[in-house]
């Protein structure tokens, strides 16, 4: 009892003092420890009671399984304590035993492991059917999420509220409005689009969709607002550039007392980004005070608002601190580093999580790799390109072929990406094109610098690069009438698309800068733009950029 009374006060240390004096210990107490542990976001500890019990000649229960199941974060662990139940002989044809397992590969993304446990289950129900459909969304296998739903109706099985925002939620990341639509129609016959959670997916649904008024409709159609239909319009305001709009229903969301969730207060910490940096930092207090510290969404979404800030010392800080790391942390971290030139710091992070046992994921490669091509550290970076589908089982996808190919660009090594190029499964896409386009200027190749603006002009013509880029060159060589041609077109494609803009806040003095602006109109900051230029095109001959 007072073992239990430790566990759950949070004094886990006591709790070992007390539990490593017990003259005798039974599962029960064992169990307490490591559901002690795993509460407390120490799994590494908690799996390693697991081990240490059993080696104690202590037969796990169906109890320990459970906590472990529920707080597992790396796919390895998830397979050996998979296996473990199988030696236990624990009976996995149980409907909430396999329920249980769906759900835990479906948290790990082993969308394959999941359905080979449906498949094995000797009876499924309605939730079985929920959790394979929500691992197969998670997973990024939308397609035969829905396959599934069809299987599921056609075998006479109920859909409920959770089954129909798991299939919006699948239309949602598949952006396709026509299927949402129908699967809409079958939630007002089914009398559902009430229910806040089929809600808060249709919200996400449009605004996936860029139907953003749609979505306020259906928010303001609502009877009733509770967390989770809040946290669809917040993050839906946030996906479309309406931060403002974001902060205000996070307020109003305040003052209806609804509590914020970690999720809503990590929208709200990636909104705080585009404003000054005091107001990241009372997101941040915020988060304090609602004692969401060591929880590992908003951590890392603090992580992540205070790279993006520049201030990678105290993003650096908050993520030693953390008790809990999982992989969205690890990857934030990591890319963090990159992104504000601590390049070394970033591989070795890298190193740092397989040494804990860590598995990559397709986020964590493309944020090293891209640590390597600023870097120049191009033997590390091959590498790991190398052996990243057999050591992790990771395909090589479009970002990371970008990362290898601007880490050969900045090297000099254009004839390498040039073969990279022809050799790789994917079609190069714009920012393929713009690294080879950097370096052809930097190393003074006009034909191939032509060749490639050209390229980048038709796979992004919004793109405001090829004619700056060109207009530079023509400058330098004294091609004047080339360079007439060149502003007029720009002008002519690329000036009637949105004006983007970039700002920096100085002592609350904020300063926008409009893209193209020193070759449209003229600047009247135009000695910042020619130290800027100047700066960029130093770092290409020492090769920084």
């Amino acid at each position: 009892m007072c073992l239990k009374v430790f566990v759950q006060s949070g004094d886990v240390h006591s709790a070992r003092r007390m539990f490593d004096e017990m003259p005798d210990r039974d599962v029960v107490s064992w169990n307490s420890m490591i559901s002690g542990y795993a509460s407390h976001g120490l799994f590494e500890v908690a799996f390693g009671g697991f081990l240490e019990m059993q080696n104690y000649g202590i037969r796990p229960s169906g109890y320990t399984f459970s906590i472990l199941i529920s707080s597992v974060q790396f796919a390895f662990h998830g397979k050996e304590i998979h296996g473990n139940m199988l030696r236990s002989g624990v009976d996995l044809s149980n409907v909430v035993v396999g329920n249980s397992l769906i759900d835990m590969y479906g948290n790990l993304g082993l969308v394959d492991y999941g359905t080979g446990v449906f498949l094995s289950m000797e009876e499924v129900d309605v939730v079985s059917w929920n959790s394979l459909i929500s691992v197969c969304c998670k997973s990024g296998h939308e397609d035969t999420a829905l396959s599934y739903f069809c299987l599921m109706r056609a075998c006479i099985y109920s859909a409920d509220e959770f089954t129909m925002s798991s299939v919006l939620i699948g239309c949602s990341k598949l952006r396709s409005l026509d299927k949402g639509k129908q699967i809409l129609c079958l939630c007002v016959k089914m009398g559902v689009l009430c229910n806040t959670i089929v809600s808060s997916a249709a919200i996400d649904l449009f605004s996936n969709c860029n139907r953003i008024e749609d979505s306020v409709r259906i928010f303001e159609d609502s009877n009733h607002w509770d967390t989770a239909l809040c946290n669809s319009m917040i993050s839906s305001y946030a996906l479309n550039s309406l931060e403002e709009n974001a902060l205000r229903v996070f307020v109003l969301t305040l003052r209806e007392n609804i509590r914020p969730t970690e999720f809503t207060l990590s929208c709200i910490l990636s909104c705080a980004t585009t404003f000054p940096m005091e107001m990241g930092i009372q997101a941040h207090s915020l988060v304090i005070k609602l004692g969401f510290v060591s929880d590992p969404i908003v951590s890392s979404s603090v992580v992540d608002m205070y790279c993006k800030y520049g201030l990678i010392d105290s993003a650096s800080n908050i993520f030693n601190d953390l008790l809990a790391r999982d992989l969205i942390s690890w990857n934030t971290m990591i890319f963090g580093l990159a992104i504000n030139g601590e390049l070394t710091k970033s591989l070795s992070l890298y190193y740092e999580l397989l040494e804990v046992g860590g598995q990559p994921d397709r986020i964590t490669l493309a944020a090293v790799l891209l640590a390597c091509s600023y870097g120049g550290f191009i033997d590390e970076g091959i590498a790991i390109f190398s052996s990243m589908e057999e050591e992790y089982g990771v395909r090589p996808g479009i970002e990371h072929y970008t990362c290898v190919v601007g880490m050969m660009t900045r090297a000099g090594k254009l004839k390498e990406a040039g073969d990279i190029i022809q050799n790789m499964p994917h079609e190069p896409n714009s920012e393929i094109w713009e690294s080879i386009l950097l370096a052809c200027d930097i190393y003074g190749d006009l034909k191939e610098t032509e060749k490639v603006a050209g390229k980048i002009m038709e796979l992004a013509p919004e793109s405001s690069l090829p004619y700056l880029v060109l207009a530079q060159v023509y400058e330098s060589r004294g091609r004047w009438e080339s360079l007439v041609r060149v502003r007029k077109v720009m002008k002519e494609r690329v000036e009637k698309k949105v004006t983007s803009y970039s700002w920096i806040s100085v002592h609350n003095c904020v300063k926008i800068f409009q893209a193209n602006e020193i070759l449209s109109r003229g600047s009247k900051d135009i000695d910042i733009y020619s130290t800027l230029r100047l700066l960029t095109k130093d770092t290409w001959y020492k090769g920084y950029a």
